[in-house]
């Protein structure tokens, strides 16, 4: 019995350590409980090969082309290796013409797709030309576009009788000494096969002179993966939504002590309540309720004569000036604040006809000082 009551023990032991050791777990997992936010754009990824070429062109126009031409076909590569490879091949035939601190800056720009909207305004502009149907890249030579190659030469015979297009500041020119061709705009997404044979063809009528070559980025088929964000200021407001219990009749007491305290000192409508609640502190209730209905009978704004506004600016200062120095502001501030529902209770104030004429002899004054 005695072996049989020790595993008995054994197993009591085991399986109490195990349901707390499971609690401990839960409670772990519960108490540490996160939220993750991300932030997708309305438009969908856009190639890393793109975003570095910006980053080039960001850099000059001539390190642009540099590193379009060696990476002509490089998005043939994207089919066969992983995205973490392919990312380092582009950082790779970008270190060609960066020092390591602008690698170390692409990196950055990458992290934040910094140059993705750019992408997608180049989309955008595509969009409303609009591409032709089943092209993976094309070509507009003033209002005429086309996918074919063989069609550019024709294209280009009457293209000066057309309209000229007009060029952003962000297009892609590639480098010429003149200006005054004809303007061929290609829409193709770099590093593909269609890509490269288009810009072997019109590179080559750029160099000659007989074009002026223009770039803008196309993506026939957009990838399906949205476009997170980083780096950008996003606020996540989360509200509580537990009841706390008050106990009501506590905080009307502070509150309405905390009235009483600030108005005890001020003049309602001629009556000076704190005066009044020293004289007859039996009656003290009474006035405080008293104060309060003028309180807020002073509140409300009703239309003024003409005759009542006349004096109204000097009232108010006749106010301010009785009051003591150390509520002075206080009540200056009170009056600006609230002045159409403190207006009705100015109108009673009478003015010292002393402070009237110093005023209107200070105001002759004023006019001069200012700025003409």
């Amino acid at each position: 019995m005695a072996p049989a009551k020790a595993t008995n023990v054994v197993r009591l032991l085991l399986g109490s350590t195990a349901l707390w050791l499971s609690q401990l777990s839960a409670g772990t997992v519960a108490a540490s409980k996160s939220v993750t936010a991300h932030l997708a754009a309305k438009w969908p990824e856009t190639p890393l090969l793109l975003e570095a070429s910006e980053f080039m062109a960001e850099e000059s126009n001539e390190k642009f082309w540099q590193f379009l031409e060696t990476v002509q076909e490089l998005a043939i590569y994207k089919q066969t290796e992983s995205d973490y490879s392919y990312y380092n091949l582009i950082l790779k035939k970008a270190g060609q013409f960066l020092d390591n601190l602008h690698i170390n800056l692409l990196k950055f720009a990458f992290s934040i797709r910094a140059y993705s909207p750019a992408i997608q305004m180049f989309q955008q502009i595509a969009a409303d030309e609009p591409p032709p149907d089943g092209c993976n890249a094309f070509v507009v030579i003033h209002k005429k576009h086309t996918c074919k190659i063989n069609e550019i030469k024709k294209l280009l015979k009457k293209a000066a009788s057309r309209t000229r297009p007009y060029l952003f500041k962000g297009d892609h020119k590639f480098p010429t000494n003149k200006e005054n061709l004809p303007v061929v705009i290609l829409y193709a997404e770099m590093g593909t096969r269609t890509f490269s044979a288009f810009h072997k063809v019109l590179s080559e009528k750029a160099q000659n002179e007989e074009i002026l070559y223009v770039l803008r980025h196309y993506i026939q088929k957009p990838s399906s993966r949205k476009m997170y964000l980083s780096g950008y200021g996003v606020e996540l407001a989360i509200k509580s939504t537990e009841y706390k219990a008050l106990d009501d009749t506590q905080v009307k007491t502070v509150t309405n002590t905390t009235v009483e305290d600030e108005t005890e000192t001020n003049e309602v409508q001629g009556f000076l309540f704190g005066k009044l609640k020293e004289i007859y502190s039996d009656l003290r209730d009474n006035l405080t309720a008293f104060q309060k209905y003028l309180t807020e009978s002073n509140k409300q704004m009703t239309p003024l004569k003409v005759w009542e506004l006349q004096d109204l600016s000097f009232q108010a200062a006749s106010q301010i000036m009785s009051t003591p120095v150390y509520d002075a502001i206080k009540l200056m501030k009170d009056i600006s604040q609230n002045f159409p529902i403190k207006a009705r209770s100015l109108t009673r104030i009478a003015v010292n006809q002393h402070m009237r004429e110093e005023i209107k002899e200070n105001q002759k004054y004023i006019p001069e000082f200012l700025p003409r």
